[in-house]
């Protein structure tokens, strides 16, 4: 048996919820190495517009600035040494522009400028994957919400049947959670911006070099790239890394939400969802897990913890920090791979899920119908007061499990129940209250 060269590289054989997705790819070290190059290479032309540097560096340094030019093993050998692997990316950069252009290879920057700037790209591009595939999700919530809008099934309390609601009023509330990521996401993208402070976020080199303008140099190297213009430096000022923190928390949560639900729904008892492929057992041919929910409800469990580290590290020391913005690198990717990974896999799963209304049915009818004793306590309580029709229902809720007999025959024969229309009373499927109503005002945002 023959074995290839180890090649140091993270394929996700441990991480399922992101392996060999979209947002693994825009997160690789490919990825983090394109994104240095390309802040590298916008730096020099946002000089170049403002009469810093000759336009045939510009023209230069955008030329030598491609990954394939670069070896990322030896860029990551080199990196301990600095602690950044800048460092060693600038030597080679400079090497490869040649003398004539090489010294205005990161003239004036730092290499936190650099770093910083290329995480804002490696995370603008991968939350346009992530807010894809929260359309394609909220879009399937969509259609099943409004084709479910009057399905009844079990509304469920602290594990136990509460009273009826509908599968569309549920669909819609996962929906509306989506939206909320996609809102919140949407914003933090919107203002990413780019790193530019020099050596201690007073951008002297800059000045040295004929810079005249703070704002007009930031803003060109901003236009350079797509990303917003800073009004400050903001190496320890470190609010668009906790901005990114909490939205990516936040979706997690939001599609962890849908998860746990659908792991509630689909168990054997229940049967009241499935998903539309379920996965196999090493051990039990018979089995149809539900992975994706399992993958979602994972990564809503590891997202809070990595967001805490990204929130720990805003209490960065003076001018640029020792150990604070190092802690980052790893949680943040880890983030933008655990949220683009999942949010694609909930899009496959929202857009399969197979809901099954004929165990939602049998499901409404399993406590012989204690499920509307809130709606028949109302109905009594004129004729009997609100205090003696909630008794009388709780002992006969008690008769009903005692006896193993439907709520609606124990109330047959009991004063106060004259003149109602039980039949039309104890029927779940209409005591759903405000559900339709509800889903149809979700369904109204965009």
């Amino acid at each position: 048996m023959t074995f290839a060269s180890p090649a140091y590289t993270d394929s996700g054989l441990l991480a399922p919820e992101w392996g060999l997705s979209g947002a693994a790819r825009e997160t690789s070290d490919h990825a983090y190495l394109r994104a240095l190059l390309d802040a590298e290479a916008a730096l020099t032309r946002a000089q170049a517009a403002l009469g810093l540097a000759p336009a045939e560096a510009a023209t230069a340094v955008t030329g030598a600035a491609v990954p394939a030019n670069f070896d990322i093993r030896s860029l990551a050998a080199r990196t301990p040494a600095g602690g950044n692997p800048v460092i060693p990316l600038v030597a080679d950069l400079t090497t490869t522009v040649g003398a004539e252009y090489g010294p205005y290879v990161h003239r004036g920057a730092t290499s936190q400028d650099i770093m910083d700037t290329a995480t804002m790209l490696v995370a603008v591009r991968t939350l346009e994957l992530v807010l894809t595939d929260l359309g394609r999700t909220e879009r399937a919530l969509a259609g099943l919400a409004a084709e479910h809008r009057d399905t009844a099934m079990p509304g469920r309390t602290l594990t136990q049947h509460a009273v009826p609601t509908t599968f569309g009023l549920k669909a819609a509330g996962w929906r509306s959670l989506v939206l909320d990521a996609r809102d919140r996401i949407t914003r933090v993208r919107d203002c990413l911006p780019v790193q530019l402070g020099g050596a201690a976020g007073t951008l002297a080199a800059f000045q040295a070099y004929g810079a005249r303008d703070a704002g007009a140099l930031t803003q060109a190297y901003a236009r350079e790239l797509g990303l917003a213009a800073p009004a400050l430096p903001w190496h320890t000022l470190r609010t668009p890394v906790a901005d990114l923190a909490g939205c990516l928390a936040f979706a997690a949560g939001a599609l962890g939400k849908l998860a746990a639900d659908v792991l509630t729904l689909a168990r054997t008892e229940i049967g009241e969802v499935s998903e539309g492929s379920g996965g196999g057992s090493s051990a039990m041919p018979h089995k149809a897990n539900p992975v994706r929910s399992t993958l979602l409800a994972a990564a809503a469990r590891r997202a809070p913890q990595l967001a805490a580290t990204l929130y720990g590290s805003l209490a960065a020391e003076d001018e640029r920090p020792a150990g604070a913005w190092h802690a980052e690198w790893a949680p943040l990717r880890d983030l933008l791979r655990l949220v683009g990974g999942v949010s694609a896999q909930a899009a496959e799963l929202a857009e399969g899920l197979r809901v099954h209304p004929a165990a939602m049915r049998r499901n409404l009818h399993a406590t012989g119908g204690l499920i509307v004793s809130e709606r028949l306590s109302a109905a009594l309580a004129p004729a009997l007061g609100r205090a003696r029709a909630r008794e009388l229902l709780t002992d006969l809720a008690r008769r009903a499990r005692e006896e193993d007999r439907p709520l609606r025959e124990l109330l047959a024969g009991e004063p106060g129940s004259q003149g109602l229309d039980l039949d039309d009373l104890t029927d779940p499927a209409r005591c759903t209250g405000f559900a339709g109503v509800l889903t149809d005002r979700a369904l109204e945002r965009r």
